[in-house]
């Protein structure tokens, strides 16, 4: 929104728009807010809980990366698109003999191409919390190429993936919260690989795919809970939480839980940083999906 002072002060000047929001919601008598979103939206629903305004936080994002609850709407959903197209590529991937380079979304954290890489029984996976080598990875890709009957292999990558020394591949203004757009790691790679490889790649980035369409069964069945869960809390009176799933059962926690830490993917435990694949250790326990 531009507003005189930021015709006056330029683009970069932040304005607090929160005495206004505050006044529309007594305007509008609101009764409770209920936000559903990830890190960002739910960060000013914890401020409109200090203010005073009755909150309930609802998490969804496809990153499944909001931090106090182990699954956010979404996730399953990317998940499954993610996996069907990485499944339909192989039939191009196979037919040139070529590796194939899918970019998945993902800022922060790795989660979406480690689990669709695990599921759809990808090469290599490279993930947005750990740097990669591309000469290292190059010279993977061609072993497991040569492995592959059919001549080809395929390795996924998050947007937020970055080389050794490198930095995140970012583009246009920031929004509200300093985040510029993400993408172009996928195709920085895949360059870098024609050249290493000296052979013709194939890039594919899914990008808003992953987030579009119907949503999947498991997304629906935890949408529905999560939408009971909050209408309870609302007629209970019971504000300043956010619903949650927690080591697979439904609960909620209090709203400021979610800015306490970062949700990120369990490196030590999920992922062969040497050999950049999904690792699995000591899966006895763990949840149904491995966050």
């Amino acid at each position: 929104m531009k507003t005189p002072e930021h015709e006056k002060l330029g683009s970069d000047y932040k304005v607090d728009f929160t005495p206004h929001v505050l006044k529309v919601i007594e305007h509008l008598k609101i009764d409770v807010l209920i936000t559903i979103g990830g890190d960002d939206t739910q960060s000013y629903a914890v401020r409109m809980h200090k203010e005073g305004i009755p909150a309930i936080a609802i998490p969804k994002t496809m990153d499944n990366d909001v931090f106090g609850t182990d699954y956010c709407i979404g996730f399953s959903t990317a998940v499954t698109r993610s996996v069907d197209f990485i499944t339909a590529l192989r039939t191009v991937a196979g037919s040139h003999e070529r590796v194939a380079i899918v970019e998945l979304f993902g800022r922060n954290s790795g989660e979406t191409s480690l689990i669709s890489a695990y599921l759809g029984g990808v090469d290599r996976a490279l993930i947005s919390e750990v740097p990669f080598d591309v000469e290292k990875l190059a010279r993977f890709l061609e072993q497991d190429k040569a492995r592959n009957p059919s001549n080809y292999a395929i390795v996924t990558i998050s947007e937020g993936a970055h080389l050794l020394g490198g930095q995140v591949v970012e583009y246009g203004e920031e929004d509200a919260y300093g985040h510029r757009k993400l993408g172009g790691i996928g195709a920085v790679t895949e360059e870098a690989l024609k050249k290493l490889l000296g052979a013709h790649t194939v890039y594919q980035k899914v990008a808003y795919l992953m987030r579009s369409g119907e949503p999947d069964a498991l997304d629906r069945m935890v949408a529905i809970s999560y939408a009971n869960l909050a209408t309870d809390l609302a007629l209970k009176h019971e504000f300043g939480r956010m619903v949650a799933l927690r080591e697979g059962k439904y609960t909620t926690v209090p709203i400021e839980t979610l800015t306490q830490g970062l949700k990120r993917v369990d490196v030590a435990e999920l992922y062969d940083v040497e050999n950049y694949r999904p690792k699995v250790a000591h899966l006895l326990g763990k949840p149904m999906f491995l966050y």
